[in-house]
């Protein structure tokens, strides 16, 4: 049924939801929120510990006052709590608020508050008399993704509708009863209805559990379809390692490291041996795996095969292409690669099309473009996939199969514990580097509160001065009614007056895939000095010239996020430096975020992330980076992951996939 169809929606808000990937009313119950806002009890100011949303009843003790600033119109009062305690009341182009306020009166205000040093602002509040609150009391309001004109509202309206149409036209439950109360499952059908309606914390929680053990499943199910294509292959493609390649290992201005020369044995054992191939290259960031799936493309071109390496960016497709050019041109290695990416013209691609074709072409180097119809290769026998986390396994599958049956070899970065690498990648088998080339010189990290701020803008425009770059993260885009989050659009043009003279630009997630690359090439090319920018450069480019890399609101993202966050800058022979800016007071946030602050260990990291989490972190801090699933963590969610993956074997064992196809064939079921 089309958008169109239910009340209140019309063209222009139709393609509001077809941007945000929703096109019609059977992807409403799957379109699920990202957070919630609960309406909590009152508090009073002595007990806000950090920024945040509140509810406060307060008295108002001054006059409304109210000015004009730049066509902003700023309304202010002060009050107080019960016990006394001030607080200051700031609304934006509300001016009608100047006469909903008298001196003397009690209100229950609630919205974002902001602590700076003594004085505690809340900024927008809404009004409620207490009987109005305290229908709203425990209301858990749905906070979804949105598209820029596209508000929470309207998805809100929506969803209700099609849930008020019929909430029983739809059975998406494709488990048995047997399996639900083994592994004490929420049926689906309530667990699609409470994620977006929850009647309370608790169902909250089971909801989404179950929303995320369908998503493992269905992952753990296609791992095993893929593996059972493959395991038993016989080895096609027989790759040996060549004298060239020897030459070129002791003619790099470096020596492999140990686990480095280890990882490269054991991918040249594969190539080499009775099976094709399937491995997981997991390294810490910079701790050089693209050397290691380097040397192995070369032994296969000398072998006579052709090698495809798939990056997740265009940028990082272009870096890992000069890279390989100028690596060849210096060491005189017999290798011809080509670059193959969506913003290449349509003739540029014809042409490379050709090469890869009739075999002039030795390594391809590419983002998704590399797995579209047209591609054909001449005799295809290694294909490698950085950041493997980026990428499906339908794509890992659909690259393979360029080829006859090709080696794979995947690639992450992300600092996965090993407990859980092992139940996620299942059908690989597993090559560690967990160790950094020598000379590289640890990043020195400051866990700080937002009072250091000053001080880390004047320590940005020295290392500018002196030649280098600097990263500066938000965790949103935009501010939104909920969030007091620094957001990149309105923190760009503020850096820009803070650091004058300084090149300044932002990106993030909701810019054109041109624009994104445009904006990356100029900081790659040192043209912009600052970048300002969300978890998008998370994995993105490689600059060496980047020394600083600035985290705000670092409480917001999980310990292993941030460890590769903070991966993007220590690239090159200067010091580098991570400062990560909390805005809580709180003592677990601080002890959290001072495992990060002492250690620059990805694994460790991320063994002490898994720990630390725990229920109340679903809809909070989120590993925004992992994998690729729509709703589940790996970290919040370990325990519906190890469920999955036991569901997953008891179904394979006990011959039941049949009954259960749907669930790893159906689009609205794989979420």
């Amino acid at each position: 049924m089309r958008l169109r169809e239910l009340k209140g929606i019309g063209e222009k808000t139709e393609q509001l939801f077809a941007k945000a990937g929703v096109t019609d009313t059977s992807q409403l119950p799957f379109y699920f929120p990202r957070s919630y806002d609960v309406f909590r009890e009152p508090v009073l100011v002595g007990e806000i510990d950090e920024d945040g949303v509140y509810t406060i009843y307060i008295s108002v003790f001054s006059d409304v006052e109210q000015k004009t600033l730049k066509k902003l119109t700023v309304t202010t009062v002060f009050a107080v709590d019960e016990q006394g305690s001030r607080v200051k009341l700031t609304w934006f182009n509300m001016p009608f608020m100047k006469n909903s306020l008298r001196r003397g009166c009690m209100y229950m205000v609630r919205g974002r508050v902001v602590c700076k040093g003594s004085l505690v602002t809340m900024e927008q509040p809404k009004l409620y008399t207490p009987a109005e609150y305290e229908q709203k009391l425990h209301y858990i309001q749905p906070i979804y993704p949105l598209v820029k004109g596209l508000t929470n509202n309207m998805v809100i309206k929506a969803v209700t509708q099609y849930f008020a149409i019929d909430k029983n036209k739809d059975n998406f439950e494709y488990m048995p009863k047997e399996l639900l109360e083994r592994y004490e499952l929420m049926p689906l059908n309530d667990a699609i209805v409470h994620i977006h309606f929850p009647r309370g914390t608790d169902e909250m929680f089971r909801s989404r559990k179950r929303l995320a053990f369908d998503e493992f499943f269905a992952f753990f199910m296609q791992m095993d379809i893929l593996k059972g294509k493959r395991e038993y292959l016989a080895n096609e493609c027989y790759i040996t390692e060549h004298e060239e390649v020897l030459r070129l290992i002791s003619e790099l201005p470096f020596k492999l490291t140990a686990p480095q020369k280890k990882a490269y044995d054991e991918i040249m054992a594969d190539m080499s041996g009775s099976r094709i191939m399937n491995r997981l290259i997991q390294g810490d960031v910079g701790s050089g795996k693209t050397i290691v799936a380097v040397l192995a493309l070369v032994n296969a071109v000398l072998s006579g095969y052709q090698g495809a390496m798939m990056a997740p960016t265009e940028v990082l497709a272009k870096q890992h292409y000069d890279t390989m050019c100028r690596l060849f041109d210096e060491h005189h290695i017999p290798v011809h690669p080509v670059l193959l990416v969506g913003s290449m013209t349509a003739a540029d691609k014809r042409t490379v099309q050709e090469k890869i074709k009739n075999g002039e072409a030795d390594i391809i180097i590419g983002t998704h473009a590399l797995i579209q119809n047209k591609v054909e290769y001449n005799n295809l026998g290694l294909v490698i996939t950085d950041e493997q986390h980026r990428f499906g396994v339908n794509q890992r599958s659909m690259l393979a199969k360029k080829g006859g049956h090709p080696h794979v070899c995947v690639m992450s970065a992300t600092p996965i514990p090993r407990t859980l690498a092992i139940i996620l990648y299942g059908d690989l088998d597993i090559s560690v580097i967990d160790a950094m080339p020598a000379g590289r010189l640890p990043i020195k990290n400051a866990v700080v509160g937002e009072d250091f701020r000053p001080n880390a803008y004047r320590f940005i425009i020295n290392e500018v001065a002196k030649g280098h770059q600097a990263y500066v993260i938000c965790p949103m885009v935009e501010e939104s009614e909920v969030s007091e989050s620094e957001n990149v659009k309105e923190y760009t043009l503020e850096l820009k007056n803070k650091l004058p003279g300084i090149s300044v630009e932002g990106i993030h997630g909701q810019m054109s895939a041109d624009m994104k690359n445009e904006i990356m090439e100029r900081f790659a090319s040192g043209q912009t000095q600052v970048l300002v920018s969300t978890t998008v450069i998370e994995v993105g480019i490689n600059v060496p010239n980047a020394t600083v890399m600035m985290i705000e609101n670092a409480e917001k993202f999980g310990l292993a996020q941030l460890h590769q966050l903070r991966g993007r800058v220590g690239r090159g022979d200067a010091q580098s430096y991570c400062i990560f800016i909390s805005t809580s007071k709180k003592k677990e946030t601080k002890e959290r975020l001072d495992i990060i602050g002492k250690s620059n260990d990805g694994f460790y990291i991320a063994e002490q992330d898994l720990k630390l989490r725990g229920p109340g972190d679903f809809f909070g801090i989120r590993q925004s980076g992992d994998m690729i699933f729509k709703l589940a963590d790996i970290y919040t969610d370990a325990d519906m992951l190890k469920k999955a993956k036991d569901c997953a074997d008891y179904v394979i064992t006990h011959n039941m996939q049949n009954n259960l196809k749907k669930t790893f064939t159906d689009e609205e079921i794989m979420l």
